[in-house]
């Protein structure tokens, strides 16, 4: 396959792990869309295993040993893991911040053409509230924790993608056991 029609491109050897038509292209300078830093490396488009120029979501933030793969690998894994956690915080911290309830009835058929009243409790939480507020920048938070892992995982790096899934897993697996499931026995359309 030809390449000559990528005037003034290099290609990225990312350990030699990639077949060498899968190599990725870095453009040079008159093709960089800011930053200055001269070349800009392209965003792979298939899954490799390697760890040479391996870009983690900043540009100074480059792998380039096994060690650095290592490093980054447990650390991308604590922060899906605290993702997981954070999900689960702040829906505790949700229900312990409900402050206002309201009780509403309704009729329900019962057994033998009887009419049974049944009573849900609805509640809610004020705006204007520190635990809103609390809430509010937790969400931030968890947004932007989602969106890093999500660009983790488009580096399509196979490391990385694992780190990515193993550490979701393990957070639920150990963040989501005590999370209470409600089921309403009324309910007939599962």
């Amino acid at each position: 396959m030809s390449h000559s029609h990528h005037v003034g491109m290099s290609y990225v050897d990312h350990n030699n792990t990639m077949p060498p038509s899968q190599h990725h292209p870095m453009t040079s300078a008159p093709h960089s869309h800011g930053g200055g830093a001269g070349d800009m490396m392209m965003m792979p488009m298939t899954f490799y295993f390697g760890f040479k120029n391996v870009e983690l979501l900043f540009s100074g933030l480059v792998i380039n040993t096994a060690g650095e793969m290592a490093g980054a690998f447990v650390g991308v894994f604590l922060l899906a893991m605290f993702y997981e956690g954070l999900k689960i915080a702040r829906e505790s911290l949700l229900r312990k911040s409900q402050v206002s309830i309201r009780y509403n009835s309704m009729p329900v058929p019962g057994p033998n053409g009887t009419i049974l009243m049944e009573t849900h409790k609805t509640v809610g939480q004020q705006m204007l509230s520190f635990p809103h507020l609390l809430q509010t920048v937790l969400h931030i938070i968890q947004v932007v924790i989602s969106y890093f892992l999500m660009l983790i995982f488009m580096t399509y790096n196979g490391y990385l993608c694992i780190a990515v899934a193993a550490g979701a897993g393990t957070g639920y697996f150990l963040f989501s056991w005590k999370k209470a499931v409600v089921v309403d026995i009324t309910e007939h359309c599962h």
